[in-house]
């Protein structure tokens, strides 16, 4: 009989962002530590965890339905099903009673304690641990990278503070936390010495990364000591709220030469009036004012944003306004939500909620005009050389592929390119554009001479 985790073989799943997945490599990182055995297969595991989403609806559908289809593994040999992240937080009552196929739920605040949970689920107790989700963070002894070679991402803080109105996620990860200063660069060295050449900044809001600890921000003065870590190639910063993009930063950004030219700035409308019900700080005409000074500062700068259509009172006229303000301002790249009614946050109380055809509609309408944007975007690319950092090879197409500096991992352009001589996996390629569709780029690589 297996009674310890170094005879056990254990499958997980991670799902939701990419705050969550640090988490995810973290607890990869505890079970490694302990011996066990890290398997893909789920049907060779003998211990599932899934850390699970709950930001929106469809994330926590998706989250429910992979926790009962890793269920049906207890059929076979899987002997322990445990849920852990946002899903397992967000209704910690309710999911041994309304999931009795799950053996252990962990909460966001305890995550790193999985291994006493699978010790004590494997005397067949139910177990449910919780921690205090404004505690410090905890600093992880290691992490097993699921990125690949050379990308991984860094989080800098937990939480949030913004109180926006329509988000539970300070429910789910509590007040913003940053980490030290010391204890992220420690770990940046640690990833550029093991391969690791792009590294992506995370928080719930990176700019205000700092003040908790410090009295003052500082993503300026820590973007630009990871730019001093001699391996690292590419920093990559996501999830910039608007009204905290200093002169500081956009200083940093333009000086520091590791620092890619790009920023995911969520704007979630345009909308003076929407954006006011939703709880954010800035007005339609404080953000244009910010992105006209962002492309004027820093010329090649590719922006990212996301959308929320359909918020509670939303009138045509708002949505006009958003509709026009993508047109005009023609992001590099885009997401948009339909939104989604929360229990448990202030917007799902507000009144004039949006039908359901409506919120998707204009989702669909805003995406079109953005397909047609990031096509002509593409398109103005072509005859120009980017640097592209080799992620693959694409045996249906017989072409490397990978990235720009322009294009996040998972989320924007890929660039498909043939080359002569091989390019290794982690190799960065000035590769010719020749081609381009709504979202990916062809090209050749281009040598230089000898």
């Amino acid at each position: 009989m297996m009674n310890n985790i170094s005879s056990l073989k254990i499958g997980v799943v991670s799902l939701g962002c990419a705050k969550n997945l640090v988490d995810t490599e973290a607890i990869l990182g505890v079970l490694s530590d302990k011996g066990a055995e890290i398997v893909a297969d789920p049907s060779n595991a003998d211990c599932i965890i899934v850390n699970t989403c709950a930001f929106i609806d469809s994330a926590k559908e998706e989250s429910i339905n992979t926790v009962l289809e890793m269920a049906e593994y207890k059929k076979g040999k899987c002997r322990l099903l445990i849920m852990c992240g946002c899903l397992a937080e967000r209704y910690a009552e309710d999911i041994t009673a309304e999931l009795p196929e799950v053996d252990a739920v962990c909460g966001t605040g305890d995550y790193l304690k999985i291994a006493e949970v699978i010790e004590e689920a494997l005397l067949g107790n139910k177990v449910k641990i919780y921690g205090n989700i404004n505690a410090p963070i905890p600093e992880s002894e290691k992490r097993i990278v699921t990125t690949g070679k050379t990308t991984a991402y860094i989080k800098i803080a937990d939480g949030c503070d913004n109180k926006c109105t329509y988000c539970i996620i300070p429910k789910l990860r509590g007040k913003y936390r940053s980490r030290p200063i010391e204890a992220i660069l420690d770990e940046a060295r640690n990833l550029a010495e093991n391969g690791i050449r792009e590294l992506i900044v995370i928080a719930q809001d990176t700019t205000r990364y700092g003040f908790d600890l410090y009295g003052k921000y500082r993503l300026a003065e820590l973007l630009r000591e990871l730019c001093k870590i001699d391996k690292l190639r590419w920093v990559r910063v996501h999830y910039m709220y608007p009204e905290m993009i200093t002169d500081d930063l956009i200083k940093v950004f333009r000086e520091e030469e590791k620092l890619v030219k790009y920023m995911d700035i969520p704007i979630q409308h345009a909308s003076s009036a929407v954006l006011k019900r939703m709880g954010r700080k800035s007005t339609k005409e404080e953000l244009y004012s910010l992105l006209l000074k962002l492309r004027k500062e820093i010329p090649s700068l590719s922006i990212r944003t996301s959308l929320i259509a359909g918020f509670p009172g939303e009138t045509e006229e708002d949505f006009a306004e958003l509709f026009e303000f993508v047109k005009k301002m023609r992001f590099e790249h885009l997401g948009v939500f339909s939104y989604s009614q929360e229990e448990d946050t202030p917007a799902a109380n507000l009144p004039d909620q949006i039908d359901e055809n409506i919120k998707i509609m204009r989702r669909d309408k805003i995406m079109e005009l953005q397909s047609g944007i990031s096509y002509e975007k593409n398109r103005e690319k072509i005859g120009k050389i980017f640097t592209v950092l080799c992620e693959g090879y694409d045996m249906d197409n017989l072409m490397y592929y990978g990235r720009s500096e322009y294009d996040s991992v998972d989320i924007d352009n890929l660039v498909y390119f043939a080359s002569e001589d091989e390019t290794e996996i982690g190799e960065f390629a000035e590769v010719e554009i020749l081609d381009a569709s709504e979202y990916d780029l062809t090209g050749r690589r281009i040598f230089g001479e000898d």
